[in-house]
């Protein structure tokens, strides 16, 4: 293994572009309970939106990778499904897409909502499967800013004795407080390497597929009960314009009648209300006027069909 003191002072890439020295590359999964504020967290510390963030728990569904570069590192970031106890095929996928990106990382950032009176179940779950697996891991104590000091020590330590976590590090993901200090310690942490995507790059994750991403958040955040976790979001079509626009079609699958009656709103105006906030974050994300043309199709089985899963990044077997 190379020494840092033997890293030329110049590196190149295969175009000849002049690298920086101390170059170091590192994959940190982010994983934690529902809600515990993993993909606020990590729109904070890539500094752009590439992880759809809701009130409502399970709103990530597949591994979403976000690339941050923070002094001479690159941290990509996997954002995971919240992990809990699942019942239904489609929550066993993305619990089981949560702990893969975990075992495939070589850091682990466990998030905790430090607004909880208690430290629940899944969270315990997840220790346990950390500690089965013998693996050492980070905590982040996010939302400080609604718990006492006193209070906040007191779940600190009874973490601390736990023997899983090696740093544990108290965060407000959404006002930014204590984020930088993780960024150090991780930059720190990551082992020495090449970059393996160029610096300006947010995610590897296809721009259609964060498209899609987008209109779901706004269906979670406009429509109640369970319906959003009944339904998908596909993006069919992208088509850019000379004028530097684009438009992009959408279809939104629901699995009854009565689903698609409720997304479309009576005369259509639910559907029109996301229409225009998925179209207004959109242009706001790659920066170009967005054209977004939304359609609603009943597929009543879609959560059964594995060709769904393969779109979204899930195993169907799990």
């Amino acid at each position: 293994m190379s020494n840092k003191d033997e890293t030329p002072s110049e590196i190149k890439d295969v175009l000849g572009t002049e690298l920086p020295a101390d170059m170091s590359c590192g994959f940190i999964a982010l994983i934690g309970a529902p809600n515990a504020g993993k993909s606020t967290l990590m729109n904070r510390m890539v500094g752009g939106k590439v992880s759809i963030v809701t009130h409502k728990v399970q709103t990530t569904r597949s591994q979403i990778r976000g690339i941050a570069m923070h002094k001479n590192a690159q941290l990509i970031f996997v954002d995971t499904p919240g992990i809990f106890a699942p019942k239904k095929r489609l929550e066993r996928a993305m619990v089981s897409s949560a702990w893969q990106g975990a075992g495939d990382a070589e850091i682990v950032v466990v998030l905790h909502d430090a607004s909880k009176k208690k430290i629940g179940e899944d969270t315990r779950a997840i220790i346990a499967g950390l500690e089965k697996q013998d693996r050492k891991a980070i905590l982040a104590l996010n939302k400080i800013d609604s718990i006492k000091p006193e209070k906040l020590l007191a779940l600190a330590q009874e973490f601390m004795a736990m023997g899983v976590f090696s740093e544990i590090f108290m965060i407000s993901a959404q006002e930014g407080d204590g984020v930088n200090d993780l960024l150090d310690h991780l930059a720190n942490a990551v082992p020495e390497g090449m970059w393996l995507y160029p610096e300006d790059q947010l995610s590897d994750h296809p721009m259609r597929s964060i498209a899609a991403e987008i209109t779901r958040e706004k269906l979670f955040l406009n429509l109640h009960d369970e319906l959003p976790y009944n339904l998908t979001v596909e993006t069919e079509s992208w088509e850019d314009f000379d004028d530097g626009s684009v438009k992009i079609s959408q279809t939104i699958y629901v699995q009854r009648e009565q689903h698609k009656a409720m997304c479309l709103g009576k005369g259509g105006r639910t559907i029109k209300l996301i229409r225009s906030k998925s179209q207004q974050d959109l242009q706001e994300t790659i920066e170009r006027k967005v054209h977004l043309f939304l359609y609603v199709k009943v597929r009543e089985k879609w959560a059964d069909d594995p060709e769904r899963y393969r779109e979204m990044g899930l195993d169907f077997n799990s």
